[in-house]
């Protein structure tokens, strides 16, 4: 077996808790295993001046680590699986996707506490295009601002009063010991989550079948078949975080349920559904789900976001 093995990860502190996460799992699991962790920064880390929808979505968080590991530099990953895009580079396979931790979105407002109790006019923070279009359609009064910077910085920015409230995932604040921060998670009914939310996915070398051997006891089957659907849906409306998709998979009747969302930026216009069936189809209904959407109206949104985003 490995003696030692290299993780790569980000520096932020989130990444680091996940890799930390990893690691530990690891040396439970093989005691006399040496597990090192390689920081990296990725795009995504260097740009915080601009709208991830601008800089180019999904990706930008993975494809440093994903060039190392193909070098050899590093035998596996650890991402959150919400920043993966749906086709990873060959010779890399995510071998293993963890339980899902908590799929919430969390508002964070210290003074009015909840999304309904925010004044006309409030500024909302968030990076993504998906929660603001999912805020707008029931809160068209406020103002949504575009915000970056790892959870620290992001929650400083609302304490120092930039904004009255901001939007982050409840999984990377309660990894961070932030819970008590949360003021509400707000329900599925208004906020579909991103594809894989609070899940981890652990990417390697396809060829390298020890590392993936070691890794097996960390996937969770659960989690992996419902991250199937919705990764699917996401490959068939090819967005990322540049488009206002959600998409939410359960366990449901001994199959799987599975509702998505697409939505203009303005939230004005929604088209939601979603479908029910067996555990071994959770891919196929992904794929049905996204096409029912688009030939609602879903692709009209899609084409539009995407002259919107090429002139800015």
């Amino acid at each position: 077996m490995r003696q030692k093995i290299v993780i790569g990860t980000r520096s932020s502190k989130l990444a680091l808790w996940q890799a930390d996460y990893v690691a530990d799992c690891l040396r439970k699991k093989y005691p006399g295993l040496i597990v090192e962790e390689k920081k990296m920064t990725t795009k995504g880390d260097k740009i915080l001046d601009a709208p991830l929808a601008k800089i180019g979505g999904k990706g930008l968080f993975t494809k440093e680590l994903e060039a190392e590991m193909l070098e050899g530099g590093i035998d596996l990953a650890v991402h959150s699986l919400k920043d993966m895009p749906t086709e990873v580079p060959d010779g890399l396979v995510i071998t293993a996707i963890t339980k899902r931790f908590d799929s919430g979105d969390a508002v964070v407002c210290p003074k009015y506490k909840t999304l309904d109790a925010l004044p006309k006019g409030a500024r909302v923070g968030t990076s993504s295009l998906r929660r603001r279009a999912q805020i707008l359609a029931v809160r068209p009064d406020l103002e949504l601002i575009d915000l970056r910077g790892n959870v620290n910085t992001r929650l400083k920015k609302l304490d120092d009063g930039e904004y009255d409230a901001i939007i982050l995932a409840v999984a990377g604040l309660k990894r961070l010991g932030f819970g008590d921060r949360i003021t509400e998670v707000l329900p599925k009914s208004m906020c579909l989550p991103a594809v894989g939310q609070g899940a981890l996915a652990i990417e390697a070398r396809e060829d390298d079948k020890e590392i993936r051997d070691m890794l097996a006891f960390l996937q969770d089957d659960e989690t992996t078949r419902c991250a199937a659907a919705e990764r699917a849906f996401l490959e068939t409306v090819e967005g990322g975080c540049q488009v206002p998709v959600g998409v939410y998979a359960v366990p449901s009747d001994g199959g799987v349920e599975v509702e998505a969302v697409i939505a203009s930026l303005d939230g004005k216009r929604r088209f939601r559904d979603k479908v029910k069936g067996e555990w071994n189809d959770a891919e196929a209904l992904g794929h049905q789900l996204a096409n029912r959407l688009l030939d609602a109206g879903g692709i009209e949104i899609l084409h539009e976001i995407g002259l919107l985003l090429d002139r800015k």
